[in-house]
């Protein structure tokens, strides 16, 4: 099979497949592509934004909502293998993002720190992420967090306060140190 065919071949699979993966979700939008099989687990509100992309062939890529959970996915964003996405109240992703392999972006931390109250779940806080935004491979979002559009979070970084716009920030836990 030649290059352009097999290209073609490619493309109306992975639609198809997004098709199938995403049955459970309230919104996709045309052009979105699925490589390999995601676990998806739709119980609240879950939206698929135009030619985006989920990969998850070396590991699996999981999406899920709770129960009255909200998650949105912009246009073009490319989420990539291993990650986990968790909306107990809201995530929002912008459009044209780049999440890297291992990602974990959840809105709630299902537990409560006392020992007396462990089996609790805390209050959940929204987690809001820019347009045109990078997240490296293994980084962590905590809920609560928003990342200012067009700003990078490096490989391994824990986000636990607000990135400005335009903000390059890494480490344990996420600091900025440059403005892009």
């Amino acid at each position: 099979m030649s290059a352009a065919p097999a290209r073609l071949w490619s493309d109306a699979r992975s639609s198809l497949a997004a098709r199938w993966y995403l049955r459970d979700a309230d919104v996709v939008g045309p052009r979105v592509r699925v490589r390999g099989r995601p676990v998806v687990k739709n119980w609240g509100r879950m939206v698929v934004g135009d030619r985006a992309q989920l990969v998850s062939t070396i590991a699996t890529l999981e999406l899920v909502t709770m129960k009255g959970g909200t998650l949105e996915i912009g246009s073009r964003t490319l989420l990539n293998y291993g990650g986990s996405i968790a909306a107990y109240e809201r995530v929002t992703i912008g459009e044209r993002c780049l999440i890297g392999t291992h990602a974990i972006i959840i809105d709630n931390d299902f537990h409560r720190m006392e020992p007396e109250r462990r089996l609790e779940v805390p209050p959940s806080r929204p987690i809001s992420i820019g347009d045109n935004v990078w997240l490296g491979a293994r980084v962590i979002v905590l809920g609560g967090v928003s990342i200012g559009a067009d700003s990078c979070i490096g490989a391994g970084s824990v986000v636990i306060e607000d990135v400005p716009p335009r903000s390059l920030a890494v480490g344990v836990p996420a600091r900025v140190i440059r403005h892009l």
